[in-house]
């Protein structure tokens, strides 16, 4: 109910109307530009990015993109929020059913003195039993791996998004970078046209 006290707040000051249907929030938008700003307003209210793998998405494609919970300590939490987290090198695997994230290095919390943890611990992934069935049956037959794509906070607690990836090859990355570069000619040659 709180939650949808300040979503009723924000859609006052931004034009949308709300309305309660049998007990379903309705929105009702008013103009175009108030939509974008709220839908921008939830994303930052709600979701806060804490890391991002930007080696995952040039290393691989992301077929599909999951969300767990992960099993950290306080300093951890406290040195994830500081910022002191990397996902570059880490990898996720399926041990006994259960998902393990390997190689994510977490800086030792400044303050933390002897309730630090080692900084490439192993650390468990929280999730449904049956999606991780299904992540493990998508890996053994088409040959996919997991990849820890982004660290953020969903509420209070810190959530990771795993993608389901296939590796790409050299021409793949040529590819890209082919694309990359001509967008980034095509918004060069638009902005020297609007002035």
């Amino acid at each position: 109910e709180i939650i949808m006290r300040a979503f009723y707040g924000v859609a006052l000051i931004t034009g949308i109307v709300i309305m309660n249907v049998h007990g379903i929030a309705v929105l009702s938008i008013l103009h175009k530009a108030s939509a974008a700003l709220f839908i921008v307003l939830l994303i930052v209210l709600f979701i806060n990015k804490l890391a991002t793998n930007k080696k995952a998405y040039h290393e691989y494609f992301v077929i599909e993109s999951f969300e767990a919970g992960i099993s950290l300590s306080g300093t951890e939490v406290k040195s994830i929020r500081a910022g002191g987290v990397n996902l570059k090198e880490a990898w996720v695997t399926i041990d006994d059913g259960e998902l393990i994230v390997k190689q994510m290095h977490i800086s030792p919390y400044e303050k933390g003195n002897i309730f630090n943890r080692d900084p490439l611990r192993v650390r468990r992934l929280l999730m449904h039993k049956r999606e991780i069935m299904k992540l493990s049956a998508a890996i053994q037959q088409q040959g996919m791996t997991l990849v820890p794509l982004e660290l953020y906070l969903s509420g209070s607690r810190v959530k990771v998004a795993v993608g389901l990836c296939r590796g790409k090859k050299l021409y793949d990355k040529r590819d890209d970078a082919a694309k990359r570069d001509m967008q980034r000619d095509i918004e060069r040659h638009m902005k020297e046209q609007r002035r």
